[in-house]
């Protein structure tokens, strides 16, 4: 008979949180990043940032799925113009979600020629690889450092190894083909994608540019590159780094990637903003994006965003497809409640839900939640009991499952979670 085996002691038995890489924390507008803040969700627009009312929804949009800082593009003057005026609507709306601007090229004579662009922005994102070639590289990349001085805002020098400095690429190229130990040509991109952005990132200290103000990122389209890439960035300085899959691509594919990515080096510590960065379906959702970022973090159990719904994924036990529409139902009411729960509630973010198929794991799925339903499986009584703080509380029975299971939740929060000051009683209704 075989027996279990003992429980691990010393450091490999510490089941706790894992260890935070410690960073220089970054204040964008009203977000703090790095440090031991939360991990920030980004997200950026898809719209023609001259396109003023179509950039202004879609930020709102965005910052209403959650997204804590957004980025917009600003590649030519008619964007740089249209930049304040973004800002302002924004504002008239109520929304305050820092704006970051994406340069590309020209980035230093639009922040010179628009100083209302400059000034409304809470971030300047600069590529090292676009910013200008040759001999005018620094001198273009130094005005850019100048000018986030001047309007006192942080950058981030976003490497991207779809636009990498060549210069830097063949120089290393050139030298490693010289070494004894020659490395492969992808180990050699990855060395020079690290090393543009701590050699920038270093030249816009020399500028002035105090730490504090500084994030990095190193993106590109494969998981273990990015892994390996974000190690070494991570290893050789303290910056605050912006995590994210580069074309991560569309629907299954782009989320697995992104995931399969930032997860591991979010669990590693490693990371202090993210973005998800998914081709949209055509006439998909830009917020889906928000979306993901968000639920990876929560199921990785590092933020909690909104409060997710646990499912059996269904059996022959469960060929209703009953189970699958309630758990939809509910995930769906909860997202749509959850911009006036988290007005009014604090806490309600970590509610825990259990919609499960049958009799089988059910009570026990539901017992650890804190609302857990059982609907009856395939030929089983139509009985659904209701678990509250792991205790049978009722059992519902009918066609209004549904709603009564969505009332037991909205009087669960009222109950459960302290009502914020200044929300009124009757603020929901």
């Amino acid at each position: 008979m075989s027996q279990e085996a003992p429980l691990p002691t010393g450091p490999a038995a510490a089941f706790g949180p894992m260890a935070r890489r410690v960073s220089v924390p970054v204040q964008i507008g009203k977000v703090a990043m790095g440090g031991m803040n939360p991990i920030v969700v980004q997200s950026m627009t898809n719209t023609d940032t001259a396109d003023i009312d179509g950039t202004v929804e879609q930020i709102h949009a965005l910052s209403q799925a959650g997204s804590e800082i957004v980025r917009v593009t600003v590649d030519t003057e008619r964007a740089a113009a249209a930049v304040p005026h973004i800002k302002e609507k924004l504002l008239a709306r109520g929304v305050d979600t820092p704006i970051v601007g994406d340069f590309h090229y020209i980035g230093h004579k639009l922040l010179e020629k628009y100083p209302g662009c400059a000034e409304a922005l809470d971030k300047y994102r600069i590529n090292p690889g676009n910013v200008g070639f040759k001999e005018k590289r620094d001198t273009q990349f130094s005005s850019m450092i100048e000018k986030a001085l001047e309007y006192s805002k942080p950058v981030r020098i976003g490497v991207n190894w779809g636009s990498l400095d060549q210069d830097l690429v063949i120089r290393l190229m050139d030298e490693n083909a010289k070494s004894a130990n020659p490395l492969s040509a992808e180990a050699v991109t990855q060395e020079a994608l690290v090393q543009s952005a701590v050699s920038n990132a270093l030249r816009a200290e020399e500028l002035g540019m105090p730490r504090d103000r500084i994030v990095l990122s190193c993106k590109v389209s494969e998981v273990q590159s990015l892994i390996r890439v974000y190690r070494e960035l991570a290893r050789r300085g303290d910056w605050a780094l912006h995590l994210g899959l580069t074309e991560a691509g569309m629907g299954s594919k782009g989320i697995v990637a992104s995931t399969a990515a930032m997860a591991v080096l979010m669990q590693e510590g490693i990371g202090d903003t993210i973005r998800v960065s998914l081709t949209p379906e055509p006439g998909g959702d830009r917020t889906k994006e928000v979306i993901v970022a968000q639920e990876m973090l929560q199921t990785m159990g590092l933020r909690a965003f909104t409060p997710l719904v646990t499912a059996c994924p269904g059996c022959g036990r469960t060929t209703s497809t009953f189970f699958q529409e309630l758990a939809d139902t509910v995930q769906g009411y909860v997202r749509g409640q959850m911009p006036v729960w988290r007005e009014q509630y604090d806490g309600v973010e970590n509610l825990s839900l259990a919609v499960m198929g049958c009799i089988v794991n059910g009570p026990g799925e539901s017992k650890h939640a804190d609302i857990g339903i059982s609907l009856p499986g395939t030929g089983e009584a139509p009985t659904a009991p209701v678990f509250i703080d792991g205790e049978k509380a009722a059992t519902l029975r009918g066609e209004s499952i549904a709603e009564d299971f969505k009332k037991i939740v909205d009087d669960y929060i009222a109950n459960k979670y302290p009502r914020k000051s200044g929300a009124g009683a009757d603020a929901a209704e």
